[in-house]
């Protein structure tokens, strides 16, 4: 399989955990599936199989690694530092919108205050969990921390 068959396969892996936490948040599917470990182990050991091959397989840009700008700039310089570097944000923005989902169940938020937030996640990470922290804060149902449920 080609490396750019194998990025496109990762993006569109996610989009079915999207579109459950945003149209199905409460479906026993969604929970199944995205609020499961099987998003993460998966692409979690995709992720790991691709940083090994790219760090020590010889497959990553020449001095790939993580010890200063230079080597980092050369992982990403191979397409296999691409697919493992995209792997890793669509992974943690998943694993954070399925947090802000669960989060925002257990605290009674409207669900359509908390799609803005999740379409934020899905595209900008930490600018969507911005959002909905600070929703949190402003709708006085939770606050900064990230307690279970806020004293």
């Amino acid at each position: 399989m080609s490396l750019e068959t194998l990025f496109s396969l990762i993006n569109l892996s996610v989009i079915p955990a999207w579109a459950l936490l945003i149209f199905a948040p409460r479906w026993s599917l969604t929970k199944a599936l995205v609020h499961s470990m099987l998003y993460p182990l998966g692409l979690g050991l995709l992720y790991t199989v691709g940083l090994f091959m790219s760090v020590f397989g010889g497959m990553g840009g020449e001095g790939a690694g993580f010890g200063s700008i230079a080597a980092v700039r050369a992982l990403f310089s191979a397409d296999i530092g691409i697919v493992v570097g995209w792997a890793h944000y669509l992974l943690f923005d998943l694993f954070v919108g399925a947090w802000e989902a669960r989060d925002a169940q257990r605290r009674g938020f409207s669900h359509w205050l908390l799609i803005p937030c999740l379409l934020l996640t899905f595209m900008a990470g930490p600018f969507g969990l911005l959002l909905y922290v600070a929703l949190r804060v402003m709708t006085k149902k939770g606050g900064w921390g990230l307690e279970e449920t806020d004293a």
